[in-house]
């Protein structure tokens, strides 16, 4: 294996590389970093993955110098929000041993403190078309003496409608200036771009010719499922032995929300990055599972370009992508930096024609997915998956009973009947009762000031309830009290109607 000090790599960035555990160059950092340093114009290809951003980034830097004057002198253009957070923070550890200064530029954050690094004397900007156009335009960003240039991942720049940005980019460089394009794929509009843009590129391609198309360290599982099953198949993989981060990709934002929410209802630690979020809920995701707060990570192709995660050990493709180049992107989450990874793709019935054109294009040799369950015992042997995994890990919360206040003598004599006692009737308050006494209290308080002597045990007590029915006894074995009506008295006709 080749260091990068062998490369010619200065002390403090090897330093900065060796502090995060990176000494060895991989092959396509082995071929760029010694053509980049003297200021040759580079075409880079090569699969995901496999460090293409160290293999442009450390040219730029140690081209710039310890001690670069301040203002914009690197300009590096990314496609998505997500893989310029990536690129940014690469980028910042490259210059942690330098004066050297690095802004991030995008959308969906506030312009405030982008503005502010900008007049702080940032040396490297990284940004996406839109942002930078739009600061530029403003006369807030100013890229005459950006000397170095770097187009990353240009074929997904061109798939997103980005090359007249590009060019408009372009237009604001000096004309004397180094540049470099780096792509996994290279689409024959790139090349055109290049040829118009660059001087004398070098095309490096830094692939293994025995390997094939794909990354041999990954493999590749594809399934012809029901999108009613999907769900269940999906939480049984997430509990395979040996997985680690997943990230499972959606064609539409709204299947991704849903696929959050029912994966959290059935127990998984699950995250989402999707278009309908905000950029800091966005950022939130990503760092939650960068992290290791979250296993999972849901997201669309939005973000399919800023997952740069070393510890994935699957990816799963929800719905299948729309053509081969997604696939190698969405694939190329997982196998990163050396590593292994299985990357699970489900084809639907009426998607057939989608995987017959991936499968001759990736030339998979299997042009017949297999069709699988949730109980094919196949799926618990290809993902090694123990015997009776069922897709939910947490039950639904039991609910517990509401502590309430003990009732009252009111509401407990109410209740009597319901609990073998005798049913007390409830009956209005007066103005000289108390709150919750019942009527056989009342009764007994009555009979107390009026001097009488309580029942004997063989006559029933007073509220005892001894009408039978015939004469006017109340229910306290009383006569009902005649009800007296008050008539108005007739005046002159000046008195008021209520009197």
């Amino acid at each position: 294996m080749t260091t990068f000090a062998d490369l010619g790599v200065d002390q403090d960035i090897v330093e900065a590389l060796s502090a995060r555990g990176i000494q060895d160059a991989f092959p396509i950092q082995e071929q760029t970093i010694p053509l980049g340093l003297p200021g040759q114009d580079i075409i880079g290809q090569a699969k995901t993955g496999t460090g293409k951003t160290f293999g442009f980034g450390i040219p730029v830097v140690q081209r710039l110098g310890l001690d670069p004057e301040p203002g914009v002198k690197a300009l590096i253009v990314v496609p998505t929000r997500e893989l310029a957070v990536q690129v940014f923070e690469d980028m910042d550890m490259l210059t942690s041993n330098r004066s050297t200064s690095v802004v991030a530029i995008y959308g969906g954050k506030a312009y405030e403190g982008q503005i502010d690094q900008l007049k702080a004397g940032a040396q490297i900007v990284v940004g996406t078309p839109g942002r930078l156009i739009d600061l530029a335009g403003q006369r807030l960003l100013d890229l005459s003496n950006a000397t170095e240039v770097v187009l990353d991942e240009a074929d997904k720049m061109l798939d997103l409608g980005f090359l007249p940005d590009i060019e408009k980019i372009f237009q604001k460089l000096p004309a004397v200036r180094h540049t470099q394009l780096f792509s996994a794929t290279m689409p024959g509009p790139i090349i055109a771009l290049a040829r118009r843009f660059m001087t004398d590129p070098i095309h490096i391609r830094a692939t293994d010719p025995d390997e094939g198309l794909t990354q041999a360290n990954i493999r590749h599982l594809v399934y012809r499922a029901h999108s009613l099953d999907k769900d269940e198949v999906i939480a049984r993989i997430l509990q395979a032995r040996g997985r680690e981060k997943t990230v499972i990709f959606t064609r539409t934002k709204r299947a991704a929300q849903k696929l959050v929410d029912e994966l959290g209802d059935r127990g998984f630690n699950a995250a989402a990055v999707h278009g309908d979020m905000s950029q800091e809920a966005r950022e939130r995701s990503m760092a939650a599972f960068k992290a290791g707060k979250r296993d999972v990570l849901i997201a669309t192709d939005v973000a399919a370009r800023g997952i740069d995660v070393d510890d994935v050990s699957h990816v799963i493709n929800h719905t299948i992508p729309d053509d081969d180049k997604t696939y190698l992107h969405r694939a190329g989450r997982t196998g990163r930096a050396g590593r292994t990874g299985v990357a699970v793709t489900f084809v639907d019935w009426e998607d057939l024609h989608k995987w017959a054109l991936i499968n001759r294009a990736l030339e998979f040799g299997q042009p017949e997915p297999t069709e699988t369950y949730s109980s094919s015992p196949h799926l618990y042997t290809d993902l090694d998956i123990p015997e009776g995994t069922k897709g939910r890990i947490a039950t639904a919360p039991k609910t517990t009973p509401v502590r309430t206040a003990p009732p009252s003598a009111a509401d407990a004599a109410e209740e009597g009947a319901s609990t073998g006692g005798t049913r007390r009737r409830r009956r209005r308050r007066t103005g000289s009762e108390r709150v919750g006494s019942t009527f056989e209290e009342e009764s007994a308080a009555s009979g107390s000031e009026s001097g009488s002597a309580p029942a004997s045990a063989d006559e029933p007590a007073e509220g005892a309830g001894t009408h039978d029915g015939q004469g006017k006894e109340h229910h306290d074995g009383k006569p009902a009290a005649a009800r007296r009506r008050r008539r108005r008295r007739p005046t002159g006709g000046s008195a008021p109607a209520g009197s």
